[in-house]
């Protein structure tokens, strides 16, 4: 089958488990509620960290955190962002009536895509590192000891798989699954969760004058993963190349102002340079094309 076929009779299993309970007023509460008990999660999550560690520490992690410019605010953040998963769950047992493992298709078929497409991202950005143009504008910073930076990998690559994952399975697992179960249109279950996940990345404040540019990109990027998940029927795909674009931006190199913290390498600039920034964002387009159409390879071999 071609690479370029957009045959999706595999999304037809993938959302079975939605069509039982695919109102549209249960998707409506189900988002509700979702915001609601992460917010509670939330609380909860800082809560416990108040009854454990002095207050001033909590404090100061919370600080850290909105930035994520240290390895423990980027470890808050990463795992808070995990709540996302862990609230799609508990509003598809509450308001849908089902498993939450739905969420992911055939977990068997999921792990082994995910598996092949991560081996292929990974080699993929190994031929981007050494591949030209052999530097962003200018010589990387050190952003931290190797040493440190190896310790502290094991638990970033599992944060960093939470957060993905849980991106994945509200966008592409729960609200994917609902549209889709209600209406045929890919117009409808592709764009509008990527929209969704596409505002979720505004950060004007930050990016200024490219902040829509970056609204633009998670857009196509939620299109994209909405794409290999319906060709796929599961989301071990999508959580794959979210994983390992996060991987690369979070943990190999990172801007040094925001979500810094468990990077090994900063670039030399940061989201406020914002004649840089886009300058390499048509650069980021592109490799978020080639990642795209090397995971649709991978699930085609």
């Amino acid at each position: 089958m071609s690479v370029w076929s957009f045959d999706y009779y595999p999304h037809a299993r993938f959302i079975a488990p939605a069509q039982g309970a695919a109102q549209l007023w249960r998707l409506c509460f189900g988002l509700v509620l979702a915001a609601g008990l992460f917010l509670v999660l939330t609380q909860l999550l800082f809560g416990t960290l108040f009854q454990v560690l002095e207050p001033a520490t909590v404090n100061a992690i919370m600080k850290h955190g909105q930035t994520g410019q240290t390895a423990t605010g980027m470890l808050v953040l990463l795992f808070q962002l995990g709540l996302l998963g862990v609230s799609a769950a508990l509003v598809v047992i509450m308001v849908h009536k089902r498993r939450p493992l739905t969420l992911i298709g055939d977990p068997v078929l999921a792990l082994r895509q995910f598996i092949v497409v991560t081996i292929s991202m990974l080699i993929l950005m190994a031929a981007i590192w050494v591949l030209p143009p052999y530097d962003m504008g200018g010589p990387l910073e050190r952003n931290m000891a190797v040493g440190r930076w190896l310790l502290l990998l094991p638990i970033a690559l599992v944060a960093v798989l939470i957060q993905s994952g849980a991106e994945e399975v509200f966008f592409r697992g729960y609200i994917q699954q609902q549209l889709a179960a209600r209406f045929r249109s890919p117009f409808i279950w592709m764009l509008v969760p990527a929209t969704l996940f596409g505002m979720a990345h505004y950060l004007p404040d930050s990016a200024g004058s490219n902040a829509w540019t970056i609204v633009a990109w998670a857009t196509l990027f939620g299109v994209l993963m909405a794409d290999l998940t319906a060709r796929s029927g599961t989301l071990g795909p999508a959580i794959a190349v979210h994983f390992v674009n996060n991987l690369s931006a979070m943990v190999i190199t990172s801007v040094p102002d925001e979500m810094s913290g468990l990077a090994l390498f900063v670039l030399p600039f940061g989201m406020a340079d914002e004649a840089q920034m886009a300058a390499w964002l048509p650069v980021d387009f592109g490799i978020m094309f080639v990642s795209w159409l090397v995971a649709r390879l991978a699930i085609r071999a």
